[in-house]
């Protein structure tokens, strides 16, 4: 049953100091008989025709509060609860903890995430991701499957620099799943080339010291023509894509594009969230922590690069590139900012 609203209690206890009938109010405002003869109960104890009051503490904030509450976090004014704290004691005068402003975000639907990271997008940044969207906007999967994807990656042999986290009974000894291993000196990384496209994975190749210009356009070479050799593709069957690195964008670097009649995808700065292969260096680093036994140096870690990188399917590299339409749409709408990828 839906509790009777707060006018409608007052409206009935006006009706029952008039004198009139329990049954006659209880019928001229559609309620139950027993509802107005709790009311006229609940007044004649407590002084007052409410319902019943909580039991412990009332609340500090009103609802006007919380909206403010979201407000300043939605708007980029404040960052965390603490930051809200602050501002709800220097303009409202309102002394609340930080948990209490934490359960009045959740109270509203937000959550507490991590911040992403991602490259700072100046307003030319966004101008380009825009324009780059809305040209290709009407492209369909079949027109971004012609497109080979290309990047560099850097890979630790222990992974990730952040944080990570484990479940562990606080009675017990440490285990080997409780351990993040380190080294001295880092422990070292292994820097690498690769492309995809949807024949599946193509080409790689380890990069050793400084990459030039000189080393890339003889990956392009090696690795780029030789997967378009293996996968019985000519260079009208396809378009490359490359982000804006200085090396990839350099004058010997496009003369040697037009000297093989190589299209190029023009490619925005600052926007690996458009590129699927970032993606599949995740799940390349995700299937190296996953791994049963541990990487122990930079030749072991790319033996295991090479292994996990043969492993994946070209099922995995179309479920990738299919998602183009969608990562186009979402910079479109937003303006050439920010997006979910």
């Amino acid at each position: 049953m839906k509790p009777i609203p707060i006018y409608q209690r007052e409206r009935i206890f006006d009706l029952i100091k008039e004198g009139l009938p329990s049954r006659t109010i209880a019928f001229r405002e559609k309620v139950s008989h027993s509802s107005v003869i709790r009311i006229k109960q609940r007044q004649e104890k407590t002084g007052s025709f409410n319902v019943k009051p909580k039991p412990g503490r009332p609340r500090i904030l009103t609802e006007r509060h919380d909206r403010n509450i979201a407000r300043l976090i939605k708007s980029g004014q404040c960052s965390n609860a603490v930051q809200v704290q602050k501002n709800l004691i220097s303009y409202e005068n309102i002394t609340v903890s930080p948990n209490t402003v934490r359960r009045s975000l959740k109270r509203q639907g937000l959550a507490a995430r991590v911040k992403k990271r991602k490259p700072l997008l100046l307003k030319r940044h966004r101008i380009a991701r825009k324009k780059f969207a809305k040209k290709y906007r009407d492209w369909t999967i079949e027109d971004w499957r012609k497109v080979v994807w290309s990047d560099e990656s850097k890979f630790l042999i222990f992974g990730s620099d952040g944080r990570e986290w484990c479940w562990k009974d606080p009675k017990l000894p440490l285990q080997p799943q409780h351990i993040k291993p380190t080294v001295k000196f880092g422990g070292g990384s292994v820097m690498m080339w690769g492309c995809m496209g949807a024949f599946g994975m193509g080409k790689y190749c380890k990069i050793d010291g400084r990459m030039d210009g000189e080393l890339y356009r003889e990956i392009l070479k090696d690795e780029f023509m030789g997967t378009l050799s293996v996968c019985n593709l000519g260079i009208d069957d396809v378009i490359f894509q490359q982000d804006n690195d200085p090396k990839h964008t350099a004058k010997k670097t496009y003369e040697w594009f037009d000297d093989n009649n190589v299209e190029i995808l023009d490619w925005p700065s600052q926007s690996p969230d458009l590129n699927p292969i970032e993606h599949l260096w995740n799940e390349i680093d995700r299937r190296l922590r996953n791994l049963p036994d541990n990487i122990t140096s930079e030749n072991d870690l790319w033996n295991k690069i090479q292994q996990v990188w043969n492993e994946i399917d070209i099922d995995f590299c179309l479920k990738l590139i299919d998602t183009m339409p969608q990562r186009i749409n979402d910079v479109f709408k937003a303006g050439g900012g920010y997006t979910k990828w």
